[in-house]
């Protein structure tokens, strides 16, 4: 089997040590790093994403496969850098105000970053303002918003109308999810996409930034 075989294999079943092995092995072969991430990362994770979506994975199998993602985005990150590669999107992700969960938020972030987007990941309990500095400040074309709480999704809408006060809402596309989130609170808020999985995220994420 081959070191890249190694990668997608060790991704899809979660084994983080064989993921960083193999992506070091690729590399010293001279495989490039656009190569591994395009090639090999991103099919890899669909194929995860494809999985939870028809319910073979859950959550322990999706947040294994998370962490070997990251394992081979640790090392071809900076490589990533300095050759100057550019990223699918740039998304800036976080759990709304007054939320303080972020499994969800963890599983689409790992998603994303393994289906080729540069993630920068503020955390939970994120106000409005600090989406609306950090977006503006790191050039981000797309917003994420997590809630996992009711009372905490009505942030979610002021955070919309914070980009719109900023004059930043038609430079950025906001896609909403979480527990309590529907399609139907999405268009109500003014969102541009929900999502109800981990894995159906990426695919969103892609037609929004592609738009």
């Amino acid at each position: 089997m081959s070191d890249l075989e190694k990668l997608k294999e060790a991704l899809i079943e979660g084994n983080w040590k064989t993921a960083a092995a193999a992506t070091q092995a690729a590399l010293t072969d001279g495989v490039a790093p656009l190569t591994i991430v395009t090639e090999h990362l991103m099919p890899a994770m669909d194929e995860v994403g494809r999985r939870f979506e028809c319910e073979e994975y859950f959550v322990p199998e999706m947040l294994l496969s998370a962490r070997a993602m990251k394992a081979s985005m640790e090392i071809l990150r900076p490589l990533l850098a300095s050759s100057g590669a550019q990223p699918v999107g740039r998304v800036v992700i976080g759990t709304v105000k007054g939320d303080l969960h972020d499994i969800g938020k963890n599983l689409v972030s790992a998603m994303l970053e393994g289906g080729g987007f540069e993630v920068i990941d503020l955390g939970a309990d994120v106000a409005p303002e600090i989406f609306v500095a950090q977006a503006a400040a790191r050039g981000a074309n797309l917003v994420a918003l997590s809630a996992l709480l009711t009372v905490t999704m009505g942030w979610m809408k002021t955070t919309i109308e914070a980009f719109q006060a900023a004059g930043l809402r038609e430079k950025v596309k906001i896609m909403v999810g979480g527990a309590p989130v529907t399609q139907q609170y999405a268009d109500a808020i003014g969102a541009d996409g929900f999502s109800d999985s981990a894995g159906s995220a990426v695919a969103l994420a892609r037609k929004l930034v592609a738009a």
